[in-house]
């Protein structure tokens, strides 16, 4: 990224701090009242009190490993459920229903069945994060291997590899870029679900703190908490996405704006030094193997 960009999105949110410092030192009350919302000093004054205190960092500590081990199996049951729909006509039709029934319900409805379930709150918790990562990662395995194009497959096939060489050599390397796009999404919406599970239900995490804070009237402890979530769920994306560049890394990537598309060297005059490379069609999806 260039440092012009770094530079407006700094400025982007500089800009937003300063009017939220400005409507609220002035208690401007037009159709939005913030009379009563702290100013973006006391909140930066209730952050460093929390930043040496102990309590702050096991709440991170708690709601991070919840995250982690609750996203992990999403990740990797996402993906083998996913590939095993798009690519097997038994369990797109075992599991294909179950999953459509399912995944429009939201995670945190699931709150009152996981008590019910699981025998500990912290259990129920990382089901809920779980739950909330599954699907979207469940859905985009599913596009991504579906609208794989069969010629390499076809090429592993003929060449004798077996149908595990198909799936380890082209199938999952080839949905790579969808299979991430669904882990950037799913570590967001775990997120949400984490910190309402735990505001509902939780003893301990940054959720937990958060309602406690607006149980007791104190909003600026109530910032304090919605910028970690905010922060914290900015790392993990980010981290999720940068992993992904580094394994697709092999990938082409698309032509820089203003460009007309990837060129390549090739023998001959001058004026043919370079040719125009024409790009991939996009496969469609296709019908699942029994």
């Amino acid at each position: 990224m260039s440092g012009s960009r770094r530079l407006v999105r700094l400025a982007s949110l500089g800009a937003a701090l300063g009017l939220w410092q400005l409507v609220t030192a002035l208690d401007v009350t037009l159709w939005l009242r913030f009379e009563q919302f702290p100013t973006v000093g006391e909140v930066a004054s209730a952050l460093a009190d929390r930043l040496g205190t102990e309590a702050y960092w096991q709440d991170l500590g708690h709601s991070l490993r919840r995250i982690v081990v609750g996203f992990l199996l999403a990740a990797v049951l996402g993906v083998a459920a996913g590939t095993a729909v798009a690519r097997s006509r038994w369990a797109a039709d075992l599991l294909g229903p179950l999953v459509e029934v399912a995944r429009p319900i939201p995670a945190i409805a699931l709150v009152p069945v996981a008590i019910l379930l699981l025998p500990t709150t912290e259990q129920g918790i990382v089901f809920i994060t779980f739950t909330a990562a599954f699907f979207p990662v469940l859905v985009s395995t599913r596009h991504a291997v579906g609208a794989l194009g069969p010629v390499w497959e076809e090429a592993v096939l003929t060449m004798g590899g077996g149908r595990l060489r198909v799936l380890f050599s082209v199938v999952l390397p080839g949905s790579l870029p969808g299979i991430f796009g669904g882990l950037s999404v799913g570590v967001g919406v775990s997120w949400i679900c984490v910190i309402s599970a735990e505001m509902i239900s939780g003893e301990y995490g940054v959720g937990y703190r958060t309602w406690q804070d607006y149980t007791v009237v104190d909003y600026p402890g109530v910032f304090v908490g919605m910028a970690t979530i905010g922060v914290l769920g900015w790392l993990t994306s980010t981290a999720v996405e940068v992993l992904g560049r580094r394994v697709t890394a092999w990938l082409p990537r698309p032509a820089a704006r203003g460009t007309a598309g990837p060129v390549r060297a090739t023998g001959g005059s001058s004026s043919a030094a370079f040719r125009r490379v024409p790009a991939a069609v996009p496969a469609t999806e296709k019908e699942p193997v029994s």
